[in-house]
């Protein structure tokens, strides 16, 4: 039986473009992760492995135009967008450069004998080791930032473990193309071109988790499909780790103070959020509580004339565009809900924003309308109309967890606020105040994951610790130095930041 193909789309007119590659069999992927783990050796050298990832960036820019024309075509982000996003994956590339060669990953800890302890301490010396070869999904809304060249990737190299990419099936040219660079990267700075390896095909992606020789796996998209691979993980007869992003609502709330004092502009910020980039980011805010009084009026009457005048979109695919309309007309049609201005089709290919109105005591209980508390992907939210604070308490204890929680307080003193951001924290992994959750900053204190079913796992995979969901402890016992990595030697030969009996070293 012949492979089957796979084709770039376009999803402007839902045509095929071109036929990229075909769909790996059982017999190939078992090839590639053995080809993967058989180099694994060869990412020891930090020195090397941060230039890697240097030269990864510089020539995904340097190939910035074929990138962004390829992705565009499979994706129909537009080149504004789409250029962002290769900065921001080149900036990522050379911020992991920068956490190899700084070393405080390794988590480097010394504890020298001590026979006065009770019970004595014998001589320990821990850090952190790679795991192996990493699986990684791409993700169909980033395809370079979540992609073949993304934070999953990215963070993997840079513990120093080898990377198997599933492709995404909405932009396989733009995978292949930037695979193709990140290969040479690699044999630029003297590493084998396997250290990362491109796979394509929905059976292939479930043959790879359950590959024996890998050792983890990242994965961005539906709840659906996240959960049948983090189950399959598990299911392994030695189960891995599995950091999966699988969805969330990123609840907003509004309070009455600030919705008095700001009405219009949280309006217009929410519909500038919930529109970006055709709702397709998985930090959309898609759900929104605010107050059912005059000052909610105000803020409903400034999104309705934002979001009415929001062009209609091109969706990521046509799959994605006909489960849009499937969920919005299903949603609108709940008894209680109201459409000020009705999300749906905008045309042929097309999809037009809108949002829903509620009153937040049809959700306070287990019911029909339980449809509204889950993410409908792509440029519409819901809000639901509260007329008291208890209603909102009512509701957000019924939430799932998030990406994201917001809570939109009023500058001066707010009485609200204090209760209401102790009510948010547990349900997400970052909270904003007086923000909106679109657009995640690369940094060091970053953190995107959350609750599941946001994350199944306690992890980022945005930021530097990124990094460690590919590695783990070992500790080495009255171990003679000579038997040692360098990276435990006494007088700390490679210059890496630990903690020797509980101090930090300058």
């Amino acid at each position: 039986m012949a492979a089957a193909p796979v084709w770039s789309v376009d999803p402007r007119t839902g045509n095929p473009r071109e036929q990229v590659a075909v769909e790996a069999t059982v017999q190939e992927i078992d090839r590639a992760v053995r080809a993967a783990h058989a180099v694994r050796e060869s990412l020891a050298d930090r020195t090397r492995r941060a230039a890697f990832l240097r030269t990864a960036a510089e020539l995904l820019t340097e190939a910035g135009e074929h990138v962004i024309e390829a992705a565009d075509a499979e994706t129909a982000l537009g080149p504004a967008r789409l250029t962002g996003e290769l900065a921001r994956t080149a900036a990522q590339l050379r911020s992991f450069a920068e956490v190899v060669e700084e070393g405080a990953f390794l988590d480097v800890h010394i504890d020298h004998a001590d026979a006065g302890r009770t019970p004595p301490w014998p001589d320990l010396r821990r850090y952190k080791i790679p795991l192996g070869v990493v699986a990684v999904y791409a993700a169909s809304n980033f395809p370079l930032a979540f992609s073949v060249p993304g934070g999953d990737t990215a963070s993997a190299l840079a513990a120093g473990c080898p990377v198997v990419v599933k492709a995404h099936p909405d932009h396989p040219a733009t995978s292949e193309l930037c695979a193709s660079v990140l290969r040479r990267a690699a044999a630029r700075v003297g590493l084998p071109e396997d250290v990362l390896i491109l796979v394509h095909g929905f059976e292939a992606g479930v043959e790879l988790i359950r590959h024996p020789l890998v050792a983890a796996a990242g994965f961005t998209g539906s709840v659906r499909g996240g959960r049948a691979l983090f189950d399959a993980a598990a299911a392994r007869p030695r189960p891995i780790p599995f950091h999966g992003e699988l969805g969330s609502l990123n609840p907003v709330v509004v309070t009455g103070a600030a919705a008095a004092e700001r009405a219009e502009e949280i309006g217009a910020g929410l519909a500038g959020s919930m529109t970006m980039g055709a709702g397709q980011f998985c930090t959309k805010p898609g759900f929104v509580l605010a107050p059912a009084d005059e000052s909610g009026d105000r803020l409903l009457k400034t999104l309705t004339d934002a979001v009415s005048d929001t062009e209609a979109a091109v969706l990521l695919d046509h799959r994605m565009r006909d489960a849009f309309l499937a969920g919005v007309r299903t949603r609108a049609g709940l008894p209680g809900v109201d459409a000020p201005v009705t999300p749906g089709a905008g045309g042929e290919h097309t999809v037009a924003a809108g949002f829903l109105t509620v009153p937040a005591g049809l959700l306070a209980a287990e019911g029909p309308h339980d449809e509204l508390l889950e993410e409908c992907f792509g440029p519409v939210t819901v809000v639901a109309r509260y007329a008291s604070e208890d209603e909102i308490t009512a509701v957000l204890s019924r939430l799932p967890g998030n990406l994201t929680a917001t809570l939109q307080t009023a500058t001066g003193t707010d009485p609200e606020a204090p209760a209401l951001l102790a009510a948010l924290t547990p349900l997400a992994g970052r909270v904003l105040v007086n923000g909106w959750p679109t657009g995640v900053a690369v940094a060091p204190a970053q953190n995107h994951g959350g609750p599941y079913p946001s994350s199944t796992s306690t992890s980022t995979s945005v930021g530097a610790t990124a990094i460690e969901r590919w590695l783990r402890p070992i500790t080495y016992q009255t171990t003679p130095e000579a038997l040692l990595p360098p990276e435990l030697h006494e007088d700390n030969p490679l210059g890496l930041p630990r903690r020797v009996d509980g101090r930090r070293e300058s």
